[in-house]
């Protein structure tokens, strides 16, 4: 399978719903939040789905103007496209991809920062986390106002659940670095016992 970007597996995935022409699928993903998944542009989607039809993926139904605007075109997903999606969600769905996100990396390297810098970074991001979950929250209720199928917005349950998730962890570590049980300071591998000091144990 060619490897499509991510806006052009989603752009993919609504065809498979129904033919769209490029601006609906736009209206479409900023309805139900999926600019918060790929980066969404209408010139990028409108040069994603040309690269779909181009592979043989999408296939032109029908244009249509209304009024002074724009002639618009509608694509369908092919055969060869509805294979493409679904061999691409099986692979993405069952095997986990190597990501490599900034926060990981700093959190590996978090020692460098002296403790208070630490708590009230950890305390900012979980501010900051609380109230992206928030959004989601809003985002689920709108749909579910809509009527909008539950399968159709899995992925805001799944992000919110990743960072309600995020949030227990941080909260733990903050708490725990700013009562000392995790201590800040001392040599990375503690020394080993010397014989004399076991000895005096005895």
């Amino acid at each position: 399978m060619t490897d499509l970007t991510p806006l052009a597996f989603a752009a993919l995935g609504l065809l498979a719903e129904a033919p769209m022409h490029p601006y609906e699928m736009f209206q479409t993903m900023l309805q139900r939040r999926e600019d918060r998944n790929v980066k969404v542009r209408p010139g990028t989607l409108y040069h994603q789905v040309g690269r779909l039809a181009d592979l043989g993926y999408a296939e032109v139904v029908g244009t249509d103007r209304a009024g002074k605007r724009p002639e618009r075109t509608t694509y369908s997903i092919t055969d060869a496209g509805r294979a493409a999606l679904e061999e691409g969600l099986r692979r993405m769905v069952a095997e986990p991809a190597d990501e490599y996100p900034q926060f990981g990396l700093a959190v590996s390297h978090m020692d460098n920062l002296p403790v208070e810098d630490v708590v009230t970074a950890l305390r900012a991001r979980i501010h900051a986390l609380d109230a992206r979950r928030d959004g989601y929250d809003e985002t689920a209720t709108g749909l579910q106002a809509k009527g909008l199928a539950e399968r159709y917005w899995l992925d805001v349950s799944y992000v919110r659940a990743m960072l309600t998730a995020q949030l227990e962890w941080l909260t733990a570590i903050a708490d725990r670095v700013e009562r000392g049980d995790i201590p800040w300071d001392g040599p990375a591998v503690p020394a080993e016992p010397t014989q004399n000091s076991k000895d005096t144990t005895r």
